[in-house]
């Protein structure tokens, strides 16, 4: 059996991130350890390009046009949606996510997506620093893994 191995290897990688306004506090604690992470593993910090939109539903479109536009190796999804009082929480996480997946496979642009989806601002806070770290390793193990296909 031939087994791809996992590559975190992130230098000379060109990575687009889209973050959410909306829950601000907990998107910039996920930007923040994104970007960390995306610097430990060798991106270089001119090569991370930031578009932030008002919140998790126009993140698809931000993501549609970086990906259109060929200048990213991956891109990262960043935003919370806590739920709330009414229906809408279903509506925003599902369509978010089915937008930020509709994306990588039109564009075959890896999209990690780390747009929260959770209980209460707690839950949220709690998972910003591994999910942020997380969404820059998945961003480059899938453009790797993609390159030796």
């Amino acid at each position: 059996m031939n087994k791809i191995a996992i590559d975190l290897n992130g230098k000379g990688l060109k990575i687009g991130i889209v973050l959410s306004r909306f829950n601000s506090d907990v998107g910039q604690g996920l930007l923040t350890a994104c970007e960390a992470k995306l610097l430990a593993l060798g991106v270089a910090a001119e090569d991370i390009t930031l578009a932030t939109v008002p919140g998790a539903l126009e993140t698809p479109v931000v993501l549609q046009a970086m990906a259109n536009s060929e200048k990213f190796d991956a891109l990262i999804a960043l935003g919370a949606i806590i739920r709330g009082e009414t229906y809408h929480f279903e509506v925003v996480s599902n369509e978010s996510a089915r937008g930020v997946s509709e994306v990588q496979l039109q564009y075959g642009v890896p999209v990690a997506n780390a747009i929260l989806t959770t209980e209460n601002d707690e839950q949220a806070l709690a998972r910003i620093d591994v999910k942020g770290a997380e969404a820059a390793e998945v961003a480059i193990e899938m453009v790797n893994l993609l390159k030796q296909i």
